[in-house]
């Protein structure tokens, strides 16, 4: 019998996947069962399960690929010294992630989004996930903490803020985009690029006094 190649065994593996998250994107994990992945993906229960034990396990490599993909991105971008402006650096990290999921959509647009959104709620009733989600978290905040002394170095942002207060609100915004599309429909990147470019360009206006009021 002729010997299965890795490349055709790691194809077969990563058309399981690409089907599985376009139905988790669509329809979530619970209301998925693993005949409907069957059927999505056209193959026969001996073949599918071969690669993975269950659901769960199929789960969970899409939860670590998503957030490792995240991860990756994030790392790759902000090796330069200095990073590129938060539009520019949050650009290239949103849109290969978007880039790379964006096949599995027979519309043209990405399953990513709601595929985190789907991810996030996992990560609360499944305390492994829970762990890789943490471990994702603290490294990108380390990483845009790292980005943002950078800035501060080069003059580019106030040196008087805390860098991680600035890397949780770059993460929160990001964050907030994603769940954006996620429920109201895709937009252009741009949007989020203009939008950052506007609010890390406007000069510091804090109150003369403790109790000043606007207006």
């Amino acid at each position: 019998m002729a010997r299965v190649s890795q490349e055709h065994l790691d194809a077969r593996r990563r058309q399981i996947l690409d089907g599985a998250a376009r139905l988790f994107a669509r329809n979530g994990f619970h209301a998925t069962s693993m005949q409907d992945v069957l059927k999505e993906v056209d193959l026969s229960a001996g073949a599918v399960y071969r690669y993975f034990s269950g659901k769960d396990e199929l789960i969970a490599a899409i939860v670590k690929e998503v957030l490792g993909e995240i991860r990756a991105s994030f790392e790759d971008a902000a090796r330069q010294s200095p990073p590129p402006p938060p539009d520019l650096l949050v650009g290239a990290v949103l849109g290969r992630t978007l880039r790379v999921y964006s096949a599995l959509d027979d519309d043209g647009g990405s399953v990513f989004p709601p595929l985190v959104i789907q991810v996030w709620a996992e990560t609360v009733r499944n305390k492994e996930l829970a762990s890789v989600l943490e471990d994702v978290y603290t490294t990108l905040r380390e990483s845009w903490v790292r980005a943002v002394e950078a800035y501060q170095d080069a003059g580019m942002m106030p040196a008087d803020i805390p860098a991680d207060h600035v890397a949780r609100t770059m993460i929160a915004t990001v964050q907030g985009f994603i769940a954006q599309q996620a429920l109201f429909g895709p937009a252009p990147l741009e949007v989020l690029q203009d939008g950052l470019r506007a609010l890390t360009s406007m000069p510091s206006a804090r109150p003369a006094t403790e109790g000043s009021q606007l207006g």
